[in-house]
This record gives structure tokens, sequence and C-alpha cells, in this order.
């Protein structure tokens, strides 16, 4: 093996480990490492469930060992054990409390005292391993207490890289002079790890060096690199690998310098190579070295780092685990989300969706911006309960909900009113289902809010929604818009009260998700961030999206509790010569009058090829409003991307379409209409109701 540089494997033997023993609170054993049989006398299972203090020769010393134990705390003394089969032995004892509320009450280690004589069987063993691997007790001591540090800090962060941090953080210099944690891409994006091969991409997540910086002649932190034959072979067999001496390596590393940055910094005396594996996938590997005339490692050394290398591989493939639920959550969330930027006659408008920390606070946040009908738009804004995909499928949901009910264009505080009785009846319907899913609707917030840019009008009404910010763009100041919000949906309690506000061309909307629960200063801090990103858009020319993507950098430089949505919206109008509108009476004769003003309006804006098919839809609305409603009738035009045209009338009564029948002398009116027209439809009106139609211009 030393030929080509490779690696020592340390076999099967175990004993000289600190033998590991989990209690629950009586004292009872739960489960224990590989090295407590062959101290105890017995097997595994003959030991599980009885209590510790029965192989004490004095029992009442146990009761000593656990006094004054802490959650943290260590507490340790000398006892004499009696092995199961027969004889006796001193060992060191180290008793810490545990945390989590589990069972497991207690985590004991037990070391045999220095010059202590096994009788029969384990007095040999301990003759046959030597004092290579049975260490001196200021030794013994360090690896007991290495491995309560890394119970302690190794794989409790759900952050991967963290993780490896910890752990070379922990094992330099007590443990080795030089260590770095290289882990598989999959592993650091969340994937499930894939067959280890040779030319499978690895990375330096972490590094560590005991004495000035980390030497330049080996990968850096951050670097990426493949490995070759020789060290797959021996992170694919999963035992710990030792070279107590570099001199072979040194050989092969002069004919391969990948090898050499791989794995043989100059000052290294000895190496120690270690395989993370987690449920039977390769995740990565750990390089230690030592150097100077420091003990070379030996297999009592490489027992150790595969006792804490185990934690730590579990650690990384729970933060791997979770990692992918995250970014599962997030792309789930984005992929409900409309375009970040949206350019509309009415507004430009610029979304930003800024994930939580963790995974417990994504998927609720969501915007929308919809557009309707007479150029108008619609943005809202809202947050479900709940986490993870479950939150983001409940957003998606109520999203659909909102964007169904806006095509029949009512009012924000009718829409509401719609919504929230949808979402009681969904938690009725659902009652039977686990509240992680029906609990996201219900409870949930919603702002919606319209905007007419003929008029400037912008009506608002929220469902336990905190109100958007106004800048004004004459004077960039910012305002937060009062109103007085409803009950979240699912109450049904109270009616919704709307706001109205007169916007001009320049001015900011900006609305936000705002927390379920009561501000932070991590929310006050990105409020404020979304107040200075409001000012900067308003009354300027700057391109909306540029300033969204700046405030989402900022939003980013620091974590949150929640995640947070975003919409800035800068208003514009309608120009004057671009709206045409008469009143008409209920007077049949007058239907030639209306199509001869419509025709000639038609003809100033540079729209005659548009005139015969928009003749025949005025003459038809118009028609059906004398007829069926009474007047006095409105006629609007809009020259927009698209032409419009509004027939008003003081009758609530909707329209539908039909299919006539031969031997029917009407109802052909709205099946023309429909033929003629790219969209049309109808909306209430405080004053009755509003027909529209839609056709395309030019090339749009």
């Amino acid at each position: 093996m030393t030929d080509h540089g490779g690696l020592l494997g340390t076999g099967s033997a175990s004993w000289g480990q600190p033998a590991e023993l989990v209690l629950d609170a009586a004292g009872a054993v739960m489960t224990c490492t590989r090295p407590v049989p062959e101290l105890l006398g017995g097997s595994a299972g003959e030991l599980r469930g009885r209590e510790l203090k029965s192989f004490l020769e004095d029992p009442s010393a146990w009761a000593e060992l656990t006094e004054g134990t802490e959650h943290g705390r260590r507490s340790s003394g000398r006892a004499v054990l009696r092995r199961a089969g027969g004889g006796r032995v001193d060992v060191d004892v180290s008793v810490f409390a545990l945390t989590g509320g589990g069972e497991a009450h207690f985590l004991v280690w037990l070391v045999p005292a220095v010059g202590a004589e096994l009788e029969d069987e384990l007095g040999m063993r301990v003759a046959l391993a030597g004092g290579g691997v049975l260490a001196s007790s200021p030794r013994a001591q360090q690896r007991l207490d290495l491995l309560h540090a890394a119970a302690v800090r190794v794989g409790g962060s759900l952050d991967v890289a963290r993780n490896a941090e910890e752990l070379v953080d922990l094992l330099v210099p007590v443990f080795a002079d030089l260590g770095a944690v290289d882990l598989t891409e999959e592993v650091l994006a969340g994937e499930e790890p894939g067959e280890l091969t040779a030319d499978t991409s690895l990375r330096r997540v972490a590094v560590a060096a005991g004495e000035g910086l980390w030497p330049g002649e080996v990968y850096a932190l951050g670097e990426r690199f493949s490995i070759g034959n020789v060290e797959r072979e021996h992170l694919c067999r999963g035992s710990v690998g030792i070279m107590p001496d570099l001199s072979g390596l040194r050989r092969a590393a002069a004919r391969d310098p990948q090898r050499s940055r791989l794995t043989l910094p100059e000052a290294a005396t000895s190496f120690l190579a270690l395989p993370l594996r987690a449920r039977g996938t390769v995740l990565g590997a750990v390089p230690l070295w030592r150097t100077g005339d420091r003990v070379p490692f030996d297999r009592g050394d490489a027992a150790l780092a595969e006792e804490i290398g185990s934690r730590l591989a579990l650690g990384l493939d729970n933060a791997r685990r979770y990692t992918r639920e995250r970014r599962t959550a997030e792309a789930l969330q984005r992929s409900l989300l409309p375009p970040p930027v949206v350019r509309l006659t009415a507004a430009e408008t610029a979304g930003t969706y800024a994930p939580a920390g963790t995974a417990a606070g994504t998927g609720g946040s969501w915007y929308d911006v919809i557009r309707l009908s007479g150029v108008r738009v619609a943005f809202v804004v809202g947050k479900v309960a709940g986490r993870g995909v479950n939150a983001a499928g409940a957003m998606g949901r109520l999203r659909s909900a909102v964007q169904t009910l806006a095509d029949l264009d009512p009012p924000p505080d009718e829409l509401l009113s719609h919504l929230d009785d949808l979402v009681t009846r969904i938690g009725e319907d659902e009652g039977h289902r686990a509240a992680s899913t029906v609990g996201s609707l219900h409870g949930a917030t919603c702002l919606y809010a319209t905007y007419d840019p003929v008029t400037g009008q912008c009506l608002i009404a929220s469902a336990g929604h905190s109100g958007p910010i106004v800048v004004r763009g004459h004077d960039r100041v910012a305002d937060d818009v009062e109103l007085h919000p409803g009950p979240p949906l699912g109450g049904g309690t109270e009616p919704f009260e709307p706001v109205e506000l007169l916007l001009r061309p320049g001015d900011v909307l900006a609305f936000h998700s705002g927390p379920l629960t009561a501000m932070t200063r991590s929310t006050e801090r990105d409020l404020e961030r979304t107040r200075e990103g409001a000012r900067t858009a308003a009354g300027t020319d700057r391109p909306l999206g540029d300033v969204g993507h700046r405030l989402l950098a900022r939003l980013r430089e620091h974590d949150r509790e929640e995640d947070l949505a975003l919409l800035m919206a800068r208003v514009d109008r309608v120009p004057a010569d671009h709206t045409a509108f008469w009143q008409l009476p209920a007077d049949p004769s007058l239907v030639a009058h209306a199509r001869s003003l419509v025709s000639a309006q038609l003809a100033d804006w540079g729209l005659d090829e548009l005139g015969f098919a928009t003749e025949l839809i005025i003459s038809e609305l118009v028609t059906n409003a004398v007829r069926h409603a009474g007047g006095p009738v409105g006629l609007r035009l809009i020259k927009d991307h698209r032409l419009v045209c509004e027939v008003s009338d003081p009758s609530q009564s909707q329209p539908y379409m039909r299919r006539a029948r031969l031997s029917d002398e009407g109802g052909r009116g709205l099946f023309l209409v429909a033929q003629l027209a790219h969209r049309w439809g109808s909306r209430y009106t405080p004053g009755g109701k509003t027909i529209w139609t839609e056709q395309p211009v030019g090339s749009s």
C-alpha cells in the first residue's frame, strides 16, 4: 500500500475506545457502543435493560456519580466494575445529563484505568492490545473530553457548512495540526448523493490550521477538485485510513502533483483520512494531518476519529435533507408567484421574495399583479400560516381563488368577503385533514387593491393585513396608508372596509407581506429598507426592476424568522386624449349616432382598420342597454395597447351568452360580440353594470 501512497486500514479492533452507554432515567442501558460488551461481558442484547449500578462493586457509587449532574456538565469518578462472566476492572467513569426531553437521560463513558489488570479473557485482551491502544490516563482523559465536546458541538446545526466548521475547529489543534472537510456537490445542494467515482467533484468547505495560515500547496477553502481511484477506493470502503509514515505518499505524490495538492502539506508527518458515510452513501471525507515531532496517528486515534466522524456524517445528512426541504419549498413558492417585473399602462411593478433563514419560516408570503378590465390593475399581497411545502401549496390555492374572483371584477371589499366565505367553507369541508394543511388557509391575511389609470382612483381593502406604504412622486415622502383591516380570512365576523386614494403619475405603492405575529426588530428593519426602496423609485424614470434587485440584496444581508414578499408599483395615467366618453339617453334612434361618434373617434386615433368591427360591437351593446336597462347609457373608448369599449347602464342584471336556435328572432348579439372581440366581460358598478370588450391594436 505504501508503494502507491495508500492508507492503512484500521481493521476491526475496537478495544481501547471509550465504552459509551446511553441510559434512561432509572440508569438502565438503552444502547451502547461496541466496546461495552467486551468490557462488561455478555452481548449487547443481554446488557440492554440492565441498570449500570448492578455492575458496580459498590452500587451506591452510581448515586454519587449522578449527584449534581446538570445539562451540559460532567460528573467524573473512579469505580470498580464486576464483569458478567467474572472478574473486576477499575474504570474512570464520566456521566453527562442529556437534553431533549426524550427517554435517554444519561450518557456514560467508561475507560479502563491505567495499570488495571483484567482477569480471565479481558486480561488477555489487554495484554494482546499492548500499550499502543490503552494510552496513559493525561491522553485517555483528552480523548474522553474530545468525545464529549463532539457530542455537544458536532452535528447539531442544520447548516452543512457550519457542521463542517464545527468539526475542524474541534479537532484542530487538540487532535491534529491541520484539518479539512471535503463534501460532494450533491450534499451541498441538498440533493441525494450519487455514486462516488474518480471524477466526482468535491469542494473543500472547511479548513483549520493549528499555527499560522492554511498551507498553500494543498487545496484551499472553497476550491473544487476530483479524487483519484485510490482515494475513491478508501472512501467507498468506509473505514478510517492512517499513514504514520508519509514517505510512500511523498514518492507517489512526486509522480502525481494532483495527489500532492490533495493529501500532502509540506509540514505533514502523519496522515489520517476519515470517510463520511451516512445511510450507505459517501458524503465526503475529513483529511487530518499531524506535523513536527507530534506522535503519529495510531489505531486508537483512528477509532476515536471514526466515532466523531459518524456523528458528523449523520448531522451532515440531516442538514442535507433539511436543505433539500427548504429549497423545495422555496422553489415551489417562487414558481407560484408572478414574474418579478410587470409593465402595464396602469403601472410598472417589481416583486421581491426574500426567503426566511430557516425552512420553518418559508412558504407563506405571496404577491400578485392582476390585469383587470378597462386597463385597470389589481395589486395583491398576503401571508398564510404554516411552513414549508404545505404553506406554499396553500398559498397557491389562495392565489388561484383571488385570480378567479378578480375575473368577476368586484370591488376590493366585496372580493375579500367572497374570499372569506371560500376559506371558511374549505375549512369546514376539510376539517378531517391534518391541521398543518387546513390551518394554512384559515387565518391567512390578504390585502387587495385596484387602480384605475384613467381616473387615478385606488381602492384598498384588507383582511387582517397591514396597509401599504405610499410615496408621492413630487416630494418622495413615505407615508403608511391608514387602513381599518377586517379580520383574517376564515373569521367571517365583520365586513371589510375599503379606503380610497387618489394617485398621480410617479407615485409609488409598496406592499409587504408583513408578519403573522408581532413586529420584531428584523421586521422593522425590513420595512425601513422597503421605505428607502420606495423613495428611490418615486418620481424617477429609473427601472423599477433595478430598484427591486438592489432592495433584495439588502434584505438578504440578514436572516429573518419569516419569509417576506414585497411588491412595489409605480403608477401612471392614461393620457386624457386617449379616452373618449359620451352619455346617451335610452332612445333607440341614437344607436346610429353612437356608431357615428365611435367611427369619428377611431379615425382621429388612426384606428380606421378597427372601425367596422367596433361599430358592430357598439351597436349591439347600446341596443341591448336601451332595450333591457333604460338610460342613461354611458359609452367610453380607451386607446391603449388594446382598444377598450365600455357600455354602462343602470341595470345590475348580468348578461350571458347563449346559442340561439334557428327559430329564435334574437339572442345572437353577445355571440356576435364574442366573435369580434379578443375578450369581453361585465362588471358591477355602484350605479349598475358595465359591459366591456377588448380588441388588439396593431401588432399587440
